[in-house]
């Protein structure tokens, strides 16, 4: 087990790794390593570097392996929860929905109250069901859980319309397309 305490936009996040994986990432304090390994290491910078990229908006899913621990109805859970796209919400009840269990929306928000893999597992992206911000197992509870949605949609709706213009900018000059190919091909 490798653990390293990484600071973040929302306050010092614990990472812990154990045999290749990311087991937990949280506010919780850090558990004193039981060993250190090299590869668990490599793997807690990989971290460190996509946690920096996507509070600097330019990361908006993880593609880290992760192993949660958890009841199998938790983890199918929070497999739902990683469906969530970036800047999206999701209710309790969708989630239900989703995994096939629609009257257990008060056990999803349990299993999202247990979550131990925050922002690799959205757990933020997760609302009551009239739309309100109900609880978020972080430091900092609500208020962090409002930061991390207004981040998310404040760089989505930029790449939107970044995306949007230049989608503008191809339909009004599709050679645009081609010198962009034709560079491509060039630089590889």
């Amino acid at each position: 087990m490798t653990a390293r305490v990484i600071p973040t936009a929302i306050g010092p996040l614990t990472a812990v790794v154990e045999e290749g994986a990311i087991v937990a990432l949280s506010t919780n304090p850090a558990p004193a390593p039981k060993w250190e390994d090299e590869e668990d290491s490599l793997l807690l910078d990989r971290l460190q570097a996509e946690l920096l990229e996507y509070f600097g908006g330019k990361r908006q899913q993880f593609d880290l392996p992760i192993a949660p621990k958890g009841t199998e109805f938790q983890k199918t859970v929070w497999e739902a929860l990683r469906s969530i796209p970036y800047g999206e919400t999701r209710t309790y009840g969708q989630i239900a929905a989703q995994i096939g269990r629609p009257t257990a929306s008060r056990a999803v928000g349990g299993a999202c109250g247990k979550n131990p893999i925050l922002l690799l597992t959205p757990c933020h992206r997760v609302l009551g069901s009239q739309g309100g911000l109900t609880g978020f197992s972080a430091e900092g509870g609500v208020a962090v859980k409002q930061q991390l949605l207004t981040h998310e949609k404040r760089h989505k709706d930029i790449q939107d319309k970044y995306q949007a213009r230049v989608a503008e900018l191809l339909k009004r000059y599709p050679q645009l397309l081609e010198l962009a190919k034709r560079r491509k091909e060039r630089n590889y």
